[in-house]
């Protein structure tokens, strides 16, 4: 198998789809600009991804390689019913010889409700046994470490090596199934999600050449030679607990993994504008926002998105462009009912930010957008924290960024673009029209996510194969559940769980005080000046 080389159009034209070399905009990164002959698997859920997780980690041993990064973990989180809980997995692995190397998101203080403490517990119970798991402050004031992958490489076979990319931390409330009852092991969140809320989530396996690209990410970020953390109160607490500040040298980096399947994977990322720059991105890195950019320039007849937010009207901006272009174009957007935290400090700014991405692209595309959020079957809401957009069943992203600007241009992501050489061969075999065809990855995954939601079983989807069909069945059920409700839930409930999302704009005088703070701290710009005035990614 050949790799392509930088800005080499592959005989599958997929250029069309990825960012050459030059459109990443980052000549620094040792990334290539695409890798072929994946296998990628997708992992609803973490009742399906905390397993291959843990049977990955219990695999590594002598001589193997261990790399997470995260914005959370939380060293007690189960991987399955009976254990093993992460610390233990990854000690584990230490034990057996493997060198397990971590990056965690220092975060922020934990009166803010963030993850301090547990971030350092996972890093500390780890780095007991031998590990080296790392609290990450190289970020913007305000920024976090996003990014959510692991990595596990074998030094005598290569042919097993795995990465896990997506939008799953080994965290706290992750462990939900399609049933949607919750983790029992919980964190905190808003009132309306219950006690054990519901989660919603994706992350993909990937297996073959893409793994030592999601191994690069983790080397650049690891031998940035910037302070872990520049913040002077960090210092006398990380000397008084031992905290290891810095890090030291990983081996020399092993060949790729053999092919092994069809998908090509794009690596798409963000990284802020940072003083002092980061070696691998001195200006930052935006091709996340570029990637979806070129994709929905492309979008002719379905856009399918799951995301936590929804928030940005720069980002808005560009689906809104999309649905003008298309008139054929349909978007279909499930994100959650309500915020996961009840402080009226947040939950303002964010309304007000919603409201107006929303309204934009309803301007935009009218009865074609639908925007809807989820609950299950006990009309409990479920909190969609999943980053997932499919485009015409061609091109599949699954990461960690959201629609919105500081996930865009602020805080560091990784998401898996995704195209599968594997044609579809179901009728409509080419939606979008413009010769590329319905690709297995991108449309079984589609057809996975919304068969979850309308309540349907695995094959009861001949009706959303079409993307006119597959709006208006989704439509239906929606409707169909709502007019249930506005009966008096007389009668059987209807199987489906998407609701119509509706949102109330905030009364003027809230919108004045929370604009500011949206834009300076709920969704900050992290691009250079010179972006930000010409309004450029």
């Amino acid at each position: 198998m050949t790799r392509p080389t930088r800005d080499e159009p592959t005989p599958n034209d997929l250029s069309d789809w990825f960012l050459t070399a030059a459109e990443r905009g980052n000549d620094a990164t040792r990334l290539l600009p695409w890798t072929e002959r994946n296998a990628v698997r997708p992992l609803v859920h973490g009742r399906s991804y905390f397993p291959a997780l843990a049977a990955a980690l219990a695999d590594a041993g002598r001589g193997d390689l261990v790399y997470l990064a995260g914005w959370r973990g939380d060293t007690d989180e189960l991987l399955t019913d009976d254990g093993p809980t992460v610390g233990k997995a990854l000690s584990d692995a230490v034990r057996r010889g493997a060198l397990v190397k971590g990056l965690i998101w220092r975060s922020h203080v934990q009166a803010l409700e963030f993850s301090a403490a547990q971030n350092r517990d996972l890093s500390r119970d780890v780095n007991e046994t031998g590990g080296e798991v790392l609290l990450d402050q190289r970020v913007r004031p305000a920024g976090s470490h996003h990014q959510k992958f692991v990595v596990v490489r074998h030094r005598d076979r290569p042919a097993d090596d795995v990465a896990f990319v997506g939008g799953i931390d080994v965290a706290h409330s992750r462990r939900d199934g399609a049933a949607h009852d919750g983790d029992p092991q919980t964190r905190p969140f808003a009132a309306a999600y219950g006690e054990t809320p519901a989660w919603h989530d994706v992350q993909v396996e990937l297996r073959g050449p893409a793994v030592r690209e999601v191994e690069a990410v983790f080397r650049e970020r690891w031998q940035d030679p910037a302070a872990l953390s520049r913040m002077p109160w960090h210092v006398l607490p990380d000397v008084l607990r031992g905290q290891d500040r810095e890090p030291s040298s990983l081996p020399e980096a092993r060949p790729a993994p053999p092919a092994e399947g069809s998908c090509a994977v794009q690596l798409l990322r963000t990284y802020p504008n940072r003083r002092p720059g980061y070696p691998f991105a001195p200006d930052g890195e935006r091709s996340a926002a570029r990637g979806y950019a070129k994709a929905l320039r492309r979008a002719e007849r379905l856009v399918y998105v799951e995301d936590q937010y929804m928030w940005s009207t720069e980002i808005a901006r560009v689906f809104a462009a999309a649905l003008r272009a298309k008139p054929r174009l349909h978007l279909v957007v499930v994100v959650p009912r309500h915020p996961d935290k009840d402080s009226p400090l947040s939950v303002a700014p964010i309304t007000y930010g919603h409201t107006r991405a929303l309204d934009m692209v309803r301007a935009a595309g009218g009865d074609r957008v639908q925007v809807l959020d989820v609950e299950n079957a006990h009309g409990v809401p479920v909190y969609v924290h999943a980053k997932v957009c499919i485009v015409d069943d061609v091109w599949a992203t699954v990461g960690s960024d959201n629609f919105n600007r500081r996930s865009w241009t602020h805080d560091s992501e990784l998401t898996a673009a995704v195209v599968d050489a594997e044609p579809d061969l179901r009728e409509p075999t080419d939606p979008g029209g413009l010769g590329d065809g319905a690709r297995r990855f991108a449309r079984d995954l589609r057809l996975t996510l919304m068969r979850e939601h309308l309540g349907r079983a695995d094959g009861d989807d001949a009706d959303l194969l079409d993307p006119d069909e597959a709006a208006e069945a989704v439509r239906r059920s929606a409707a169909a559940l709502d007019d249930w409700y506005a009966r008096g839930r007389r009668g059987p409930r209807p199987a489906g769980r998407v609701r119509p999302h509706l949102v109330a704009d905030p009364p003027w005088w809230k919108r004045l005080l929370a604009a500011p703070v949206y834009r300076l701290a709920i969704d900050p710009d992290g691009r250079p000046l010179g972006l930000r005035l010409r309004r450029r990614m």
